[in-house]
């Protein structure tokens, strides 16, 4: 889709400042997996303007990490909005094809995100040349009575739980699956709204 850069949103009114912001709560949220953050309109998100059907979470997590070194991949969902335009003009990130190709994926929605061992998972030298999704969920909520996940390993005090909705039916065998060979493995960030919560690729899932 072709979109004229005048009619492109803002990015942060205070790039150096907001990208900070935002930069913490991406690591609190992976040093944390289960605990919800919340980005803040007068904070973080200030002054941006986010894409066409992007979550403003997601939006301002890929705003504050990418940079022209950087390759993004974009599911379908994205196909008719302005946001593969918006973060090449803000960051100067690379937009490819093909997810396997990606040091970031943006999933539009949960039931889009790609087989988790098609995606780059780097190597026992070089773990961290892996791909880091960013999910767009129908739901976050955690310490729910009705939670569906329960959350363990570093970062996590004893276990906690959490609730993601709209994704398919087997991530979590996936998920379980990939991490036979860590410490590769593909981290996830979930958003709804203006939160996110993370989930690195050693936490474990019962679910």
């Amino acid at each position: 889709m072709q979109t004229r850069l005048k009619d492109l949103g803002r990015a942060f009114a205070q790039p150096a400042l907001c990208s900070q912001n935002v930069f913490r709560h991406v690591l609190t949220a992976l040093s944390l997996p289960g605990q919800v953050q919340t980005l803040d309109r007068t904070g973080a998100l200030a002054g941006m303007q986010e894409p066409r059907g992007a979550h403003p979470s997601a939006a301002a997590i890929l705003l504050a990490l990418l940079d022209q070194d950087c390759k993004l991949w974009l599911s379908p969902g994205f196909d008719d909005s302005d946001a593969a335009a918006w973060l090449r003009f803000h960051t100067g990130c690379v937009v490819v094809p093909e997810a396997a190709d990606a040091d970031f994926c943006w999933v539009a929605c949960g039931a889009e995100l790609p087989g988790l061992s098609q995606l780059a998972q780097g190597s026992a030298e070089y773990p961290d040349i892996s791909a880091t999704c960013i999910v767009q969920v129908d739901m976050l909520q955690a310490q729910g009575a009705e939670a569906s996940w329960t959350l363990s390993g570093p970062g996590v005090n004893g276990c906690t739980q959490i609730q993601v909705g709209g994704l398919a039916s087997d991530f979590v065998v996936q998920r379980r699956e990939s991490q036979t060979h860590f410490p590769c493995g593909v981290d996830l960030l979930f958003t709804h709204g203006q939160t996110l919560v993370g989930l690195p690729r050693s936490t474990l899932i019962e679910g």
